[in-house]
């Protein structure tokens, strides 16, 4: 399985941060952002990563990781989105000629994790997986809906009165089937390719499976969230903030 970090956008939520450098070469502790994702992926098993990213600092990454083989990185390549604003399933649809017909580990570049998704990656046989975490604020999420059994019925963008408190995280395993489905979206009224059309495509073929992401997981898209990820980190690397 290879690897995509979703790193594009503009970050207008963290301005005048952004006004810099790209949101997720932001610092997080002692790293920039982006090297956790690739953390994730490279503790699974995942040597070949692809960036995708865009905007006005697209060209930071390339100081900032240079050929990825400081950071461990068997192969790292990356691609460049135009439309910024396009949404996850437009930028993911560029990753079509480096998944090379096989099946992709998805990650959001602004996601931090201390979880550990190996086994999952290692059993992925088709299909989609999702990792959902109980979060305090869904509204800001893609959301899971369930049956009485506990099977998903539905996922909601961003709901105004969730129906759970289950939020899709930022990490995703594909199969070589997406984007098949993702040429078959519709802009939402966003005007972007959602992701949560791109999941319920697979949900109504009956190939959408999810799993619990144990330990810590934060986006850091916005002031607070950026924050209270950089606290976590600092604390779990032995700072004692007070």
């Amino acid at each position: 399985m290879k690897g995509v970090i979703l790193a594009g956008g503009l970050g207008t939520r963290l301005y005048p941060l952004t006004h810099a450098t790209n949101k997720h070469l932001l610092p997080v502790f002692d790293q920039p952002m982006i090297y956790y994702p690739i953390q994730v992926l490279l503790s699974a098993g995942i040597e070949e990563i692809l960036v995708v990213t865009g905007g006005p600092h697209a060209g930071d990454f390339i100081r900032v990781m240079q050929n990825g083989k400081p950071l461990g990185i068997k192969h790292l390549e990356y691609t460049f989105q135009e439309k910024s604003d396009g949404g996850i399933s437009d930028a993911l649809s560029l990753a079509e000629d480096f998944a090379d017909n096989g099946p992709v580990a998805v990650i959001l570049g602004d996601n931090t994790t201390d979880a550990d998704v190996s086994e999952e990656i290692k059993n992925f046989k088709d299909g989609a997986l999702i990792f959902l975490k109980e979060v305090p604020d869904p509204e800001r999420f893609g959301v899971a809906v369930f049956s009485k059994d506990g099977k998903i019925e539905s996922i909601e963008e961003k709901p105004e009165k969730p129906k759970s408190n289950y939020a899709v995280t930022g990490l995703y395993l594909f199969d070589n089937k997406v984007f098949d489905y993702i040429r078959k979206l519709k802009p939402s009224q966003r005007g972007q390719l959602e992701v949560t059309d791109l999941n319920n495509i697979y949900l109504k073929k009956g190939k959408l499976r999810w799993a619990h992401l144990n330990g810590f997981w934060s986006d850091a898209g916005t002031a607070e969230s950026l924050f209270r990820t950089n606290l976590y980190w600092a604390r779990k690397k032995g700072v004692k903030i007070t």
